[in-house]
């Protein structure tokens, strides 16, 4: 087992060492589409911009994945990214779609995702807080019972151990 088990953690950490490598850094946008807002609901208006395409440089865009059909990246006031904008369909599902442009100039083909949601991110509620569940906790709002139930559980294992090391030396019960 120990001549196989260093070799395949190995391969697994040159995989890893790989993936983070080849992936690129979240919100690089040099290299790729970025959309904006990146989560969006139904009806919705989302935003793309590249620098991909060069100094002054256009795109076609493709926002058909999520029903919004083509669009047009033009150089913004500064001349250095192309942007455009598309309207997310009311009748959109929850999903992440791939929006692609191609450059004007070169063809070059660049991708960024959407995440359709159907709650505004501003509106999403996050759990706060202990589950009420009636089995207590570590981190329940009582220490005197949370004590008091550690007690017990000890009490029961060393019980427990005790019976079962007076059974193997025969003494009974």
């Amino acid at each position: 087992m120990r001549c196989t088990a260093r070799p395949l953690t190995g391969t697994a950490l040159a995989v890893a060492a790989a993936a983070l490598a080849v992936a690129p850094a979240y919100g690089a946008s040099a290299g790729g589409l970025e959309v904006s807002p990146a989560s969006v609901v139904p009806g919705g208006q989302v935003t793309v911009r590249t620098a991909a395409c060069g100094d002054g440089g256009s795109a076609t865009g493709d926002a058909g994945a999520v029903g919004a059909g083509s669009l047009s990246l033009a150089p913004d006031a500064h001349g250095q990214d192309a942007s455009g904008r598309f309207r997310v369909p009311p009748s959109a599902q929850p999903g992440t779609y791939e929006i692609t442009a191609t450059c004007g100039g070169s063809g070059r083909r660049i991708t960024g995702d959407l995440v359709v949601t159907l709650t505004p991110v501003r509106e999403q509620v996050h759990p706060r807080g202990s589950v009420k569940t009636g089995v207590g906790g570590a981190l329940g709002p009582d220490p005197v019972q949370t004590a008091a139930g550690v007690t017990a559980l000890a009490v029961a294992a060393a019980g427990g151990t005790w019976l079962l090391h007076r059974r193997a030396r025969g003494d009974g019960i």
